[in-house]
């Protein structure tokens, strides 16, 4: 007897997505046969293209995002980011308890590479600053209540990433009682830090991964996740990103823009720019740390190797921020060690 291997849950989500778009393809004028891949990204959800001949663009996206990945948060978010202005997918058609939605499509000419290509100069900041323009537009719709709160639980859940997943997971390296109290207080002061600030819309991962060229600009992406939280958040993401790193000049330059068009539109940042700047830092690493771990768990977990080449970056910027504040002194000595430890076990995956 000759036994047949099932399909796998790839190929029958994508069955499932064809057949759905089977129900729509007269409306939209959508040739099926055109379906491919178009995107992926460090969840399950999957993003495919194909050809329309209909009124909304030559193309659509089709996206696979079974459950419980957040479909009905994508339609919420993307109807807030609209509403305040900012360029995403329009959601055309959507099956919430499948997962399964056609979208807009924001074209094929992503930030990432464009300023990977270009480098810190004329057409970078034009291009970050009409990102900071757009998260601004964002934050100034804010209103309590309406996303979930990124709030002290949240913060530490998501830094508790670093020692389960990088230390011990990656490192080999048992948290003793030195280290975890060093971590204990280190979250501490970050979460304090994070919680004394204005509360805003905050989209989590705004960064040029995620973000288009497109008109008008930028094209947001990846919006889902969004929650109401600190307001240095997103410009940190925006600027200290997994996947590019510039140097402090065009950086600050990048802040003060932020700091300057925020204070003009009446957004509550810290009237003194030091004490934003700090803020930020320390905004950014909480972010850090937290995925110091998270791309870990992506890897051991999810078989998903691919990010762990950017774990030195984020080792990099951590130690930058330590050192440069006092209270952070212990968390820099950690990190100064674990680039040793990271050095000794090396990427190669």
């Amino acid at each position: 007897m000759t036994l047949t291997a099932p399909p796998s849950p790839a190929d029958a989500r994508r069955d499932l997505l064809a057949a759905w778009l089977t129900g729509h393809a007269e409306k939209y004028a959508l040739d099926l046969a055109t379906l491919a891949p178009a995107s992926a990204d460090a969840s399950f959800r999957r993003y495919f293209r194909l050809a329309s001949a209909g009124a909304h663009g030559a193309t659509l996206i089709a996206v696979d995002a079974p459950p419980p990945e957040k479909c009905r948060e994508f339609v919420q978010v993307a109807q807030l980011l609209e509403t305040a202005g900012v360029h995403v997918p329009r959601v055309l058609e959507v099956d919430l308890d499948a997962g399964l939605m056609l979208v807009t499509d924001l074209g094929t000419a992503p930030y990432l590479k464009a300023l990977t290509d270009a480098g810190p100069g004329p057409q970078a900041r034009a291009l970050m600053r009409d990102a900071i323009d757009a998260l601004i537009r964002f934050q100034l719709a804010s209103r309590e209540d309406v996303l979930p709160a990124f709030d002290e639980a949240f913060l530490r859940r998501e830094m508790e990433l670093m020692p389960e997943w990088y230390l011990e997971r990656h490192l080999g390296r048992k948290v003793d009682e030195a280290t975890r109290g060093t971590l204990d207080r280190t979250f501490a002061l970050l979460i304090a830090s994070a919680r004394a600030q204005p509360q805003v819309f905050m989209l989590r991962d705004f960064m040029p991964r995620n973000l288009m060229i497109a008109t008008p600009n930028p094209g947001v992406l990846d919006f889902q996740d969004a929650v109401y939280g600190p307001i240095t958040y997103d410009i940190a993401s925006l600027l200290r990103d997994a996947f590019l790193s510039w140097d402090e000049e065009f950086e600050l330059d990048c802040f003060a823009y932020y700091w300057e068009r925020a204070k003009k539109a009446g957004l509550p940042v810290d009237a003194d720019f030091g004490e934003f700047y700090r803020q930020l830092e320390w905004m950014g690493l909480q972010r850090h740390i937290k995925v110091l771990g998270l791309f870990c768990r992506i890897n051991y977990r999810d078989a998903k190797p691919h990010y762990m080449a950017d774990l030195p970056r984020f080792l990099d910027y951590a130690g930058k921020v330590a050192r440069r504040y006092r209270p952070l002194a212990p968390f820099a000595r950690l990190i100064d060690e674990l680039q040793g430890s990271s050095a000794e076990v090396g990427y190669t995956f």
